[in-house]
C-alpha cells in the first residue's frame, strides 16, 4: 500500500471498499489431505479424450489460468471458478472488470462485442471462459462447474472445442493448431495481452510444469520440446509517456505534479532525473488493500500517495502513473523513493487467493524484469522487495510502516518468473541460509483474515516465523522498534515482527538438530528447518561484522551524506539511528554497497532539486524483515564461499569459525 511522505490516508477508500469484497479464497484443501491423489490429472486426461482438446493445451490453460488450483466455490476477483478459471459474468460485473483508463487496442479488424477483446481482421470471437455457456454445453447446472473441480475442467474443454470449431478448424490432435482458440479463452481486452496469454501457455507446453495444488494434488504436464513459438505480438500503440514492455498492454493515467494550498505544500510525486542524478536501485512490490477505481483516484488526488504502475488483478493490465525518472511517493521512506520504482497491484493481502491472480504476477513480472534490465537492478531480494521490507527512516516511525504484499504474495514463484529463481548456493551446513520454504504445503497458522483473532483458513505462505528458543511453544522474537510498548508479536496476519520471508538471506547464528538460528535485529531468532521439508537452504555471499574493538554499532533506515556534504544553506536532514543494535560477532548478510545521499524538496519546482552525494559509505543489510544500512567504516566483510568456507573480503578462505 502506498505511503506518503505527506500526511494521506485511504481510509475513505478502504471503507467504500468493503462492500465490494468477494467471499475470501483461503481455503483448506478440498475433501482430501492426500498429495498422491490424481483425480485433477485424471479429470484433464478425461476430458481431453471426451472433447478431442490435446490434453497439453487443456493443461496449459488450466496452468495460466488458475496454476491447476481449485478453490472450489469461491469466485477470484473476476468472478473466475475452478482450475479453469470459468467466470461467472454476473459477478464480473465488479469493479474490477471496469476499462483501462486508454480505449481497447485497434488491430485492423473488430472487437469482440461480447468481450471487447480486439481480434485481427477475418477472425471470430465467441464469448470465452465463460461458466454459464459451459454448463450449456455440459448440460449441467452451473452450480456445478463452480464446486466441482472435474465438471469444471470438462467445462473447459467444451468451450475450447466450441471455439475451435466455431474458428472453423479441426478438432486436431496438434497442439499449434489451437493457437487461435487459445488467444481468445480467457477474454483478454486487447490482441496484444492475448497474443502473449497464447505464448505463455504454449511456452509451457514446450517446457513442462509439476506442481502441487493448494489443495494437495500433484499434477504433471510433460514437456513437449517441438511445439513451435510463435511471433511475439508486436508493440502495441500506447501513450508516448509509457514505459513498458512490448508484450504488455499499458496505458497512461498520470498523477498530479501541482500545489495543493497556499503554503506551498505540493503533491503527489517530485521530478527527477533518474537515473542521471540518481541511480535507481530498487523496485517495491505493494499491493494497494484497495479495488482498481479506488487505486486510480488515490493517484490522481494530489493530497495522497503516488506509485509509478498500478497492475490489475482480473487480467495483469498495465498502468502508469509517473515516469520512472520521477520520485513517487509510495514507500514511506524518502531515501529509498528517491532510488526506487514503485509497483502497486490491486488487491488485499488477507485475500491472496480471490486476488493474487496468475495473470497478474505473469504481467508484473514481465515489467519488473523490463524495468530491471532497463535500470540495471539486481534481481535479489534486497532489491526487488515488498513494502513490508522497507526500512522506516527513523525509529519513530517504525510502528506506521506498511505490511503488504503480505506473507501469502509468492515471492518464489515471482522470482521464477523473473527469470531468477530462488535457490540453493551453498550447502545445508553454509554459515548463511536463504530463506525458501515449498509454498504450497507451507501453511502456518495466521489469524485476523476475517477479524481480529480469528483464525485464517490455511494457505500457503512465504513466510517462516521466528522464536525465542527453538521450541515452537517458545514467544515468537520481538520487534522493539515495530512495538515499543512491550507488547507480544502475535500471528495476525499483519504483524510480521516475528517474520522473515521468501528469498530474504541471514547468517546462521547457531543450529540445534531441526532447528536453526539466525541474527535478527541483534538477537538469535530461530526458525524450524528439518532436513526433509527444510524452510531454508544454504547460501553464499557476503556478511558484515563490526569492526574488532567496536562493541557495538548504530544500525539506520536511510544512507545519508555527512555533514560536509550539504552546500552553504541547506540543513543537515538528521541521521538518528535505528531502536536496535549490531553488536560484536554478530553477522547480517549485504547484497549492496552504495553511498549516502539527500534531496531537499519541500516546495514545488519546475526543475529536480539537486542531489546532495556524501563521500561515506554504507552496506545495506537484512537486518530483520526490513532491510537496514551501516556505515561502511564501522564494520568488516566477510566472504562465505559454496563450499561453506569464510573468509575476509579479499583474503585465503579458512573454514567458518577458525
Amino acid at each position: 500500500m502506498p505511503s506518503a511522505l505527506r500526511t494521506c490516508t485511504l481510509t475513505a477508500c478502504l471503507i467504500a471498499t468493503a462492500a465490494l469484497l468477494p467471499p475470501l479464497l483461503i481455503l483448506p484443501a478440498s475433501g482430501t489431505d492426500d498429495s498422491e491423489d490424481q483425480s485433477l490429472q485424471n479429470a484433464f486426461t478425461n476430458a481431453s479424450r471426451e472433447f478431442h482438446v490435446p490434453r497439453s493445451v487443456l493443461m496449459g490453460v488450466s496452468y495460466m489460468q488458475s496454476r491447476w488450483d481449485t478453490h472450489p466455490g469461491a469466485p477470484s476477483i473476476a468472478g473466475g471458478y475452478g482450475p479453469m478459471h470459468l467466470v461467472d459474468n454476473t459477478l464480473a460485473r465488479t469493479p474490477d472488470r471496469s476499462p483501462a483508463p486508454g480505449p481497447p487496442e485497434p488491430d485492423g479488424g473488430k472487437a469482440d462485442p461480447l468481450t471487447g477483446t480486439a481480434f485481427a481482421a477475418g477472425g471470430h470471437a465467441v464469448r470465452p471462459a465463460d461458466l454459464e455457456r459451459a454448463a450449456r454445453l455440459l448440460k449441467v447446472p452451473a452450480k456445478e462447474l463452480r464446486t466441482d473441480a472435474v465438471a469444471n475442467v470438462r467445462g473447459g474443454a467444451a468451450l475450447l472445442a466450441a471455439t475451435q470449431r466455431h474458428l472453423g478448424k479441426p478438432l486436431s490432435t496438434d497442439p499449434e493448431d489451437w493457437w487461435q482458440a487459445v488467444e481468445r479463452f480467457p477474454g483478454t481486452r486487447d490482441i496484444t495481452s492475448a497474443r502473449t496469454y497464447a505464448n505463455d501457455v504454449f511456452g509451457l507446453i514446450r517446457r513442462g510444469a509439476h506442481r502441487t495444488t493448494a489443495e494437495g494434488q500433484k499434477v504433471d504436464l510433460p514437456a513437449t520440446p517441438g511445439v513451435s513459438p510463435h511471433p511475439g505480438p508486436q508493440a502495441p500503440k500506447r501513450p508516448k509517456e509509457v514505459e513498458c514492455p512490448a508484450d504488455l498492454a499499458c496505458d497512461w493515467l498520470a498523477a498530479p505534479y501541482e500545489e495543493i494550498d497556499e503554503d506551498g505544500d505540493y503533491g503527489n510525486h517530485d521530478l527527477a532525473d533518474r537515473p542521471r542524478d540518481q541511480r535507481i536501485e530498487y523496485i517495491v512490490i505493494h499491493d494497494t488493500e484497495s479495488t482498481l477505481p479506488n487505486m486510480f483516484k488515490t493517484v490522481q488526488d494530489p493530497t495522497e500517495a503516488s506509485w509509478h504502475y498500478s497492475v490489475r488483478s482480473s487480467d495483469g493490465h498495465i498502468t502508469q502513473h509517473v515516469r520512472t525518472k520521477d520520485e513517487a511517493w509510495h514507500s514511506g521512506n524518502q531515501f529509498v523513493n528517491a532510488r526506487s520504482i514503485g509497483v502497486e497491484h490491486e488487491g488485499f493481502l488477507a485475500h491472496p487467493g480471490t486476488w493474487y491472480t496468475e495473470q497478474m504476477y505473469r504481467s508484473s513480472a514481465r515489467l519488473v524484469r523490463y524495468l530491471a534490465k532497463k535500470y540495471d537492478v539486481p534481481m535479489d531480494r534486497q532489491h526487488i522487495f515488498g513494502h513490508d521490507n522497507v526500512p522506516s527512516p527513523t525509529g519513530d516511525s517504525i510502528p506506521d510502516m506498511h505490511e503488504d504484499p503480505g506473507p501469502f504474495w509468492d515471492w518464489r514463484h515471482y522470482f521464477d518468473l523473473l527469470g531468477a529463481p530462488l535457490k540453493a548456493t551453498a550447502g545445508p551446513d553454509s554459515p548463511m541460509v536463504m530463506i525458501l520454504p515449498d509454498y504450497a504445503t507451507h501453511k502456518p497458522r495466521y489469524t485476523g483474515c476475517e477479524g481480529e483473532g480469528k483464525r485464517c483458513l490455511p494457505h500457503g505462505s512465504s513466510a517462516v516465523r521466528l522464536y525465542t528458543r527453538p521450541d515452537e511453544k517458545a514467544p515468537l522474537i520481538q520487534d522493539p522498534g515495530r512495538r515499543p510498548d512491550g507488547d507480544p508479536s502475535t500471528e495476525d496476519v499483519s504483524d510480521l515482527g516475528s517474520r522473515v520471508s521468501t528469498g530474504q538471506t541471514f547468517a546462521v547464528a547457531d543450529r540445534r538438530g531441526e532447528w536453526t538460528a539466525i541474527w535478527y535485529q541483534g538477537n538469535k531468532a530461530w526458525f524450524k528447518n528439518p532436513v526433509v521439508h527444510p524452510t531454508a537452504v544454504g547460501a553464499s555471499g557476503r556478511m558484515v561484522t563490526p569492526k574488532e574493538g567496536l562493541d557495538e554499532i548504530p544500525v539506520f533506515g536511510r544512507a545519508l551524506p555527512e555533514e560536509e556534504a550539504y552546500p552553504d544553506g541547506m540543513e543537515e536532514e538528521d541521521e538518528t539511528p535505528l531502536p536496535y543494535t549490531l553488536r560484536a560477532g554478530q553477522r547480517y548478510v549485504t547484497q549492496s554497497e552504495l553511498g549516502g545521499s539527500y534531496v531537499e524538496r519541500s516546495t514545488i519546482s519546475a526543475s529536480p532539486q539537486p542531489v546532495v552525494v556524501g563521500q561515506e559509505r554504507y552496506y545495506e543489510i537484512q537486518f530483520g524483515h526490513r532491510l537496514a544500512y551501516v556505515r561502511a567504516d564501522d564494520v568488516d566483510v566477510l566472504d562465505t564461499h559454496a563450499d561453506g568456507t569464510t573468509d575476509a573480503a579479499g583474503s585465503e578462505a579458512v573454514p567458518d569459525g577458525q
